[in-house]
């Protein structure tokens, strides 16, 4: 069974910095490509990060384009987020993603490409 599971959110002061865990399980992690999105109250679903299969290929979404990195570590089967630099408009519930399909050397921001998502971890930002 395909499982992601996403923690390391919490309240955290502007200008701070978090780094959120997305745990696979039930399939190979190095197979796929990874995808981390975000969800403010009231609004739609965006981009942050994505990573490809071999961890060569990554693309961030405008929202947080230079305080964020994505990362894999194949032997603890996570997929990670560092944030950098949060600011208030940075609070939303972050979910990691699976790409619906194994192999090739890319990565996405579509949405309608990752089939299995997590629950989402909370990410608030406030002072």
């Amino acid at each position: 069974q395909v499982q992601l599971v996403e923690s390391g959110g919490g309240l955290v002061q502007p200008g701070g910095s978090l780094k959120l865990s997305c745990a696979a399980s039930g399939f190979p992690l190095d197979s796929y490509a990874i995808a981390w999105f975000r969800q403010a109250p009231g609004k739609e679903r965006e981009d942050v990060a994505c990573i490809s299969t071999d961890d060569e290929i990554t693309f961030y979404g405008n929202s947080m384009k230079g305080r964020s990195a994505i990362s894999r570590d194949s032997a603890k089967d996570t997929v990670y987020l560092q944030m950098y630099n949060l600011n208030p408009e940075d609070t939303a519930v972050y979910y990691c993603a699976r790409y619906r399909l194994t192999g090739g050397n890319f990565c996405s921001l579509r949405r309608d490409v990752y089939t299995y998502w997590g629950q989402g971890t909370q990410v608030t930002v406030s002072s």
